[in-house]
């Protein structure tokens, strides 16, 4: 046995096993929903709560993030609805397979990757999807094109940390605050300090659905009114098989973070790019969330549900409510994102 492949069973051997949506926990969200609401007001006790944990069950992947903070200066309401685990990982769910570890490749660098080798396995992935060499990241951590698929250095990679390629794995790096808006609900807005253009947020997290079972709960959702559902979708998943359809949806609203809250604007400063990192089944990438232009302090971070205007349907995620809802279904309202080229519609 060579030194790469006794590293490689050693990784395998060893890989954290995927958390599975059964097993999600909810004794917190029923204790303190349980709770009568001049209990949860007292001295702030439920937006306190979660807060913590949200530092809680994020302490382990991303443990420099800068806190999230409640705010909502808006009304009486203490905090978003209190009806999910706050988590940043991917929980599978039934009929879902577990991250593909047999067919994950690392690379064999030493010290941080070098964007130009010829050797890179990393960077080998790279040049079959983009035609410029080098990763899609440059030396400060900031995407150099949106719309590609990212392959990060995983856990099989014998590169260091600090390695350029390694971006989305090291976490959120800019404080963030979800607050209560006038007429869009709970939002999600940057703290204290700009975020530059094609900075890293954070990802899309909850629950891997197979589509049977999204489409199932998109029903039920689009009903009352909330859907936290998107497809995989994206274009180099249909490049090789012109019949491909989507297999999975990531669903926010049993687990999540932040991001579930992200709005949608008519002219965003935020989309979603395809990562992988320990994961070598392409139908189950990350949707890992980078600032489009310049973010203010202050101002509210969004995507679009529906991709960008010059794209299609094909290079973004799209909820499955779209194919499946009625007119009349609850979740068709107004938009309200304020742009100056606002269509009117949150959902095409």
């Amino acid at each position: 046995m060579t030194w790469e492949q006794h590293r490689e069973q050693l990784a395998k051997e060893y890989a954290h096993p995927p958390v599975l949506a059964k097993d999600l926990p909810h004794e917190l969200e029923d204790r303190i929903n349980y709770l009568p609401r001049y209990a949860r007001r007292a001295d702030n006790m439920q937006v306190k709560l979660f807060e913590a944990a949200i530092a809680e069950n994020t302490e382990t992947d991303e443990p420099h993030a800068p806190p999230i903070h409640i705010i909502n200066d808006i009304d009486d309401d203490l905090t978003p609805p209190y009806e999910f685990h706050y988590s940043n990982l991917m929980w599978h769910g039934e009929g879902v397979p577990k991250p593909d570890w047999e067919n994950l490749r690392g690379c064999d660098c030493i010290g941080p990757c070098d964007p130009k080798s010829e050797t890179c396995i990393c960077a080998q992935r790279h040049r079959q999807h983009f035609e410029s060499p080098g990763f899609l990241y440059d030396e400060r951590g900031r995407l150099t094109s949106q719309g590609y698929p990212i392959f990060e250095c995983n856990d099989l990679c014998r590169c260091s940390d600090d390695c350029i390629n390694r971006v989305v794995q090291r976490g959120r790096k800019y404080p963030i605050n979800i607050c209560k808006t006038e007429d869009k609900g709970w939002g999600v807005f940057a703290g204290h300090k700009r975020i530059p253009a094609n900075t890293y947020i954070g990802i899309y997290a909850g629950e891997y659905l197979t589509e049977s079972e999204a489409e199932e709960r998109g029903v039920l959702y689009n009903k009352f009114g909330r859907t936290y559902l998107f497809d995989v979708d994206f274009w180099h998943l249909r490049v090789d098989d012109p019949n491909w359809t989507s297999k999975y949806s990531i669903d926010a609203y049993h687990a999540g973070n932040f991001t579930r809250y992200l709005n949608h604007s008519c002219d965003p400063n935020c989309s979603i790019n395809a990562v992988y990192i320990n994961e070598a089944n392409i139908d189950k990438p990350l949707l890992a969330i980078f600032t489009t232009r310049d973010v203010r302090p202050g101002d509210e971070l969004c995507f679009s549900y529906y991709g960008e205007d010059d794209d299609s349907d094909e290079d973004a995620p799209k909820s499955p409510h779209e194919s499946i809802c009625m007119p009349n279904d609850a979740v068709y309202r107004e938009c309200r994102c304020g742009a100056a080229k606002c269509t009117g519609n949150m959902w095409r």
